[in-house]
């Protein structure tokens, strides 16, 4: 039997691989109101089943490369959109199917870097098989934060200060593949993200400050988001939603600043009243205030 001959890039339908969250769906929404077709691709174990259920999609197993390619062929897809909060599982707890063996050289090298560096080499091993992967923004850009704030709240000078050595640090510590987060209050930085992801940082700062190792006063300090300088924009972007608010108002923080046009925004009306609510300032910073 002939495996289908996915679509010509830009035609067809778009295949989107889900992890958690509700990015993915924001983004199918946003392309299905453009007037395109989509297919879901959720992860297993990372997706809750109902939350697909009123769009097409095909559950997916990590490892199940050969699965993946066959089904999106099917659907006509070429395009690809990879999206959500994914765990990095560890190589020994993948299961392959046949196709991945045979790349399992290749597989063992993606493994061998940050997340950057695994997604990137993911990419190109499915392009290798005529898929083009593209980048949430390329395909929904009303998805990205625009610049200044969003709400009622600005941040004032003591912020921007903050905000401006959370940058400083991203932009030095972008080049080791870590975390796309920082939290500075006061010009005392609180917490780098690593693996542990946004959400679980801002719980620990809250912990921190419960136990009486944050000497910060209440409603200072920013949780400040940036891409890496030099990463693969198709993926992971840096993203805020309303569990971002809710934290960073737990974490007693004064507000959250991202880079305007290079970090998604999930349901940001929802964000913007959460912020009101809460009391604090989301905003999105300018490509030339990212500083040196």
């Amino acid at each position: 039997m002939t495996t289908p001959v996915p679509a010509a890039a830009g035609e067809g339908p778009l295949a989107i691989i889900c992890g958690g969250g509700a990015l993915p769906f924001a983004v199918a929404d946003a392309v299905m109101r453009r007037g395109r077709r989509v297919v879901l691709f959720p992860v297993r174990g990372w997706v809750d089943p109902r939350t697909v259920a009123g769009y097409p999609h095909h559950f997916i197993e990590i490892g199940r490369y050969g699965s993946f390619r066959r089904q999106a062929a099917a659907e006509g897809c070429r395009d690809v959109v990879m999206i959500g909060t994914v765990l990095r599982p560890a190589l020994r707890q993948i299961r392959f199917d046949w196709e991945a063996l045979r790349e399992l050289p290749s597989i063992v090298r993606m493994f061998r870097g940050g997340d950057n560096h695994l997604l990137s080499s993911l990419a190109r091993l499915l392009e290798k098989r005529g898929f083009r992967f593209l980048g949430a923004h390329e395909v929904a850009p009303e998805i990205l934060m625009p610049a200044g704030a969003i709400g009622r709240r600005e941040p004032d000078a003591r912020d921007r200060a903050d905000i401006e050595r959370g940058v400083a640090l991203l932009s030095a510590v972008g080049p080791f593949d870590v975390g796309q987060a920082v939290v500075v209050a006061q010009n005392h930085v609180l917490a780098i993200e690593a693996a542990e992801g946004t959400d679980r940082m801002l719980a620990r700062i809250a912990e921190l400050r419960g136990a009486g190792r944050v000497r910060s006063p209440i409603g200072t300090g920013a949780l400040v988001k940036m891409p890496k300088p030099a990463q693969d924009s198709r993926f992971d972007l840096p993203a805020i939603g309303p569990p971002t608010v809710t934290g960073a108002a737990r974490a007693g923080l004064a507000g959250i600043a991202v880079m305007a046009g290079a970090t998604i925004v999930a349901e940001p009306a929802e964000v913007a009243a959460a912020a009101d609510a809460a009391g604090i300032f989301v905003t999105g910073i300018a490509p030339d205030e990212r500083g040196p």
